[in-house]
């Protein structure tokens, strides 16, 4: 089904909250309007999310991104076919906002309610922007999320491997508290890195010693703990060189551990012998630079196409939603108004749940 549809996506998993219009048909799909309202000023103070500030944060903001969203679109409610929302997985209280807010606007309008799965969001975006047909091999990774997935179809996710405790972006945050550099982690960490030494501070590269796609970050986290703790009994401080050392041995730790596991899930993917091999890096982490760089490199080498989505829709957004909303909608996957806000959410539903939570809760 290609007929052509305009969906309203609502995101509110995190710490940002976002309302966008997309319009999709057989000739592909366009951003008609996009919202973002972060939350980094409110949870500064703190090193990190704080799950009450940002469901209370949603809360007041939803409405008024949605409001945002219709008037840059030029459209109403009544010229929308349905309304996407993400149902989960994420910090509860703010998943919570945003489907309360889309129940109410399906109840009073009547439009077709469709729950979005975050990570699906994520996962679908290479086809929002490129059009990328099925399968194709995408890694996402993110602040609570890392995991390698065949994408068979809209609906139909393998899962290849998985951080088996703390996710890269959460790894990046905590590195940037470590470091005291403000939040979020990642950009600050990556500005650091471009003044360091990468190979000062030898890091360890968890699970490269054993075969499969799985990942593990939280083992780097703790050594470099460690070598900064060496740093500061020496010199009675961390002095500006040694901490950007330090950030630019973490971040090339990151990008040989995400390089030498995608080697492996593409040779696992293209052994399947697709007809048009694709690679796709979608979350907040695909906005790194340098990690993007090694990864566009490596398809490079196997002849696999490489895409990677603009770094606005790498972080939580809301065109995503609307976007996989559309894709299920074309199924028949609509909700009515029972459907409930999901904390946790695995893609694929037949792999086995990866053991490991971390700060922001179990990975898959």
């Amino acid at each position: 089904m290609s007929q052509t549809l305009t969906l309203l996506g609502l995101e509110s998993s995190c710490d940002d909250t976002a309302a966008a219009v997309v319009r999709a048909g057989p000739d592909g799909a366009v951003i008609l309007s996009s919202i973002v309202e972060g939350q980094t000023s409110l949870h500064a103070p703190f090193g990190g999310v704080v799950p009450e500030i940002a469901a209370r944060a949603h809360a007041e903001r939803i409405d008024h991104c949605v409001e945002a969203a219709l008037a840059e679109s030029g459209l109403r409610l009544r010229d929308l076919d349905g309304i996407a929302v993400t149902a989960g997985p994420g910090l509860i209280g703010g998943v919570l906002s945003g489907v309360m807010c889309a129940k109410g606007l399906a109840a009073a309008t009547g439009l077709p309610l469709i729950g979005v799965n975050h990570l699906a969001g994520h996962a679908l975006t290479p086809r929002l922007t490129d059009g990328l047909a099925f399968p194709y091999l995408m890694l996402l990774v993110s602040g609570g999320h890392c995991q390698f997935l065949i994408v068979d179809g809209p609906d139909e996710f393998r899962r290849i491997g998985g951080t088996i405790d703390d996710a890269p972006g959460e790894a990046f945050d905590k590195t940037a508290r470590l470091l005291g550099l403000p939040q979020p982690g990642g950009p600050s960490v990556e500005r650091l890195a471009t003044e360091g030494n990468a190979k000062r501070y030898p890091l360890p590269r968890p699970l490269l010693d054993r075969p499969g796609c799985d990942m593990s970050f939280s083992g780097l986290k703790t050594a470099l703990l460690r070598a900064r703790d060496a740093v500061v009994a020496e010199h009675g401080g961390l002095p500006s060189q040694d901490r950007a050392d330090l950030a630019a041995g973490f971040q090339h730790a990151v990008t040989d551990i995400l390089i030498e596991k995608t080697r492996r899930a593409l040779a696992l993917y293209l052994a399947e012998a697709p007809t048009q091999p694709a690679f796709a890096v979608a979350g907040g982490v695909a906005a790194n630079t340098a990690i993007r760089a090694g990864l566009e490199s490596l398809c490079a080498e196997t002849d696999t196409v490489f895409v990677a989505p603009p770094l606005r829709l790498c972080t939580d957004n809301a065109a995503m939603i609307a976007y996989a909303g559309i894709e299920r909608m074309r199924m028949g996957l609509i909700d009515d108004l029972t459907l409930s806000a999901r904390p946790r959410w695995p893609l694929d539903t037949h792999a086995p749940t990866i053991l490991g939570s971390g700060r922001k809760g179990a990975k898959a």
